[in-house]
């Protein structure tokens, strides 16, 4: 399909990872984080706090920085910035 594509025609789907579950999960309390995201219009539903702190948007890397390099590297090209309007953790 794309025979000189350097990564097989494919991006990434999403920053990574910058801390670990267990990282996550001992430095964020779900219920605050909960409150947190709600404030700011997102709805969240999640089968525990546990799980929903592992999830918390510091947890991963800044996404923006992942797409500027991948774009400098040739690999994409941007064409929309999406937000998030819910989050199901379960």
């Amino acid at each position: 399909m794309y025979p000189d594509a350097p990564a097989f025609a494919s991006a990434c789907h999403g920053a990574g990872r910058a801390q670990s579950r267990h990282q996550a999960a001992r430095g964020v309390d779900g219920k605050n984080l909960r409150t947190t995201m709600e404030r700011d219009g997102i709805a969240v539903r999640a089968s525990s706090w546990r799980g929903l702190a592992e999830e918390h948007p510091g947890a991963y890397k800044d996404v923006s920085s992942v797409v500027e390099a991948a774009e400098g590297a040739g690999l994409c090209r941007k064409i929309a910035r999406l937000v998030p309007v819910g989050v199901v953790k379960g």
